[in-house]
């Protein structure tokens, strides 16, 4: 393990670990509904509320001023985050859920009924629900790309869904509820070959580390904040500068407008396009930090770690009779999902809590790809960052052996 990665060290940077819950050291694992934040996160947030608390782009003074330079050093920080050409590709949001809002909401101007929307079964209820909108409003398909019954994608099948009324593929790089991570890269580049833009759900893959949209070629790329150590309802949205030049507003207000009279409206130039009304200022401070700290990282060793911890877990859980992993895919982020015969995944949540352990129960906004593998009424999540440690997995191991004999 690289000298760099210091888990005592690293873990000490999160004040939340150090809790009791129950009476019981806390264990968290539900890293992929949301990451714990590091000191430096928390300070770069409350030094703003001390010091620079003021809107921004719109003020001469001093406090306004310092708050736009921190915010847009926010957008920068993003961009070097995710490789993107330059800064002015990148949009803030709330997250991803808002992200694909967004693209559903400017890029949808531009299609019309028969149009054809490509995504996975593996997706987010976020990457499903704002297209079954405009199929509601203008007649689109939605076609869906299978599953295989180990979690992975049937990209055998692309080439056959994809028609001459495909707009627009839209999938997620790694699956919240499985953990299986997706080609991203050859299925953005098939799509390039036919001339078809594509979407990536990426709120799963920077907390596992780097992310380079010129190498994965997408055209849409959206995270959000609070998965990557970052404050809550801030995130982003790359996009490639001539979609954002052609695409028309998402939302209308304040701050994203060069001139308003009554009769006409001229908008300002993008990001600030996409940007109405007054901004998580704080959120992006918070994840310009978030961000920060993640480049200074050693992904290589992090890597092997989480690899580590998650083939612990799922070695030590096939053991017990009666529990079946859902989503075993080759290619996997640190996701272990599960159900256990005769029993609901809420049960097993609530004792694994009186335990001091957090896991993630129910069907994760991913109901259809859980119906399809067998578990309708949802799985328990054990869900891992660079911050747990193997003392936690065999923590985990225990509560789920003591839970199966209590509910037995």
């Amino acid at each position: 393990m690289s000298q760099r990665f210091n888990l005592r060290a690293l873990r000490a940077e999160f004040p939340a670990l150090d809790q009791s819950v129950n009476g019981q050291p806390l264990v968290y694992l539900d890293n992929a509904a949301t990451t714990q934040k590091p000191l430096c996160v928390i300070e770069a947030v409350t030094h703003f509320y001390r010091h620079d608390n003021a809107n921004i782009h719109r003020g001469v003074h001093a406090l306004s001023a310092r708050a736009t330079e921190q915010y847009e050093a926010a957008r920068h920080s993003v961009q070097r985050a995710l490789n993107a050409a330059a800064a002015e590709e990148i949009v803030f949001v709330r997250g991803v859920t808002e992200a694909i809002n967004l693209v559903a909401s400017s890029f949808g101007q531009r299609l019309k009924a028969g149009d054809e929307i490509l995504i996975s079964a593996l997706e987010h209820h976020a990457n499903i629900v704002p297209w079954h909108l405009l199929r509601e409003r203008l007649g689109i398909v939605l076609t869906v790309i299978p599953v295989n019954d180990d979690g992975s994608l049937d990209l055998g099948a692309l080439p056959q869904l994809v028609t001459p009324h495909t707009r627009l593929i839209a999938v997620n790089h790694v699956s919240n509820a499985l953990g299986t991570l997706n080609p991203v890269a050859e299925i953005c580049a098939f799509a390039r070959t036919l001339g078809i833009p594509t979407l990536i759900d990426g709120a799963q893959g920077l907390p596992h580390g780097p992310v380079d949209v010129q190498a994965i070629g997408c055209d849409f790329y959206a995270l959000s904040g609070h998965k990557v150590f970052a404050p809550s309802g801030v995130g982003a949205l790359y996009a490639r500068r001539p979609w954002l030049d052609e695409l028309p507003p998402y939302q209308g207000g304040g701050d994203m407008i060069e001139s308003v009279r009554f009769d006409a409206v001229r908008y300002a130039p993008p990001p600030a396009k996409f940007e109405a009304g007054t901004p998580n200022i704080e959120g992006a401070i918070g994840l310009k930090a978030a961000l920060d700290w993640h480049r200074q990282q050693d992904w290589c060793a992090i890597a092997a770690h989480e690899s580590s911890l998650l083939a612990q877990a799922q070695e030590g859980l096939a053991a017990l009779p009666g529990l079946r992993l859902i989503g075993q895919a080759e290619h996997k982020a640190p996701v272990i999902s599960f159900v256990i015969d005769g029993t609901h995944p809420h049960d097993i949540g609530t004792l694994l809590d009186a335990q001091g352990i957090a896991v993630r129960t129910g069907q994760h906004c991913a109901m259809p790809v859980l119906e399809q593998l067998g578990a309708p009424q949802g799985t328990v999540r054990a869900s891992f960052a660079l911050y747990n440690t193997h003392d936690e997995v065999e923590a985990l191991l225990r509560a789920v052996h003591r839970a199966h004999r209590m509910l037995s």
